[in-house]
């Protein structure tokens, strides 16, 4: 297993997340530059929260993201800040996209997928919680 130690709240951790976003309207637009910047991108924001990316790919009209992050982190403030960076700087280095394929100005769906990522299984940790008291 991958711990990683936290010396500012004094924890040992190992804190997967899988995430998705989805492009507004599920327009087909994460292509070429655009998908090569948009990786670019949620690599630095993922940097400025200290959060390590482990693998993120892209489809036409989404993007999948593993990442890792320390338990002080709320993994919604950096999802909420890698959608506005990255929304922002797309429809502004690229507004072709804003004015064929998206309006007002939004990039991403409002919504997401957000789910832990275990090295274990669930059937795992339940046994090993419920022999605590044999060992």
């Amino acid at each position: 297993m991958d711990y990683k130690l936290d010396k500012g709240c004094h924890a040992v951790y190992a804190i997967q997340f899988h995430l998705v976003m989805c492009i507004k309207y599920r327009r087909k637009v994460l292509s070429g530059k655009v998908d090569m910047r948009l990786k670019d991108l949620t690599a630095r924001v993922a940097e400025q929260f200290e959060t390590r990316l482990i693998e993120q790919e892209t489809d036409r009209d989404h993007i999948h993201i593993l990442f890792s992050c320390k338990p002080s982190l709320a993994p919604s403030r950096f999802i909420n800040s890698l959608k506005t960076v990255t929304s922002r700087l797309l429809r502004k280095e690229f507004p072709y996209i804003t004015k064929r394929y998206l309006w007002k100005g939004v990039f991403w769906s409002p919504s997401y997928f957000l789910a832990s990522v275990g090295q274990v299984t669930l059937a795992d940790i339940r046994r090993y919680v419920e022999t605590q008291k044999e060992k």
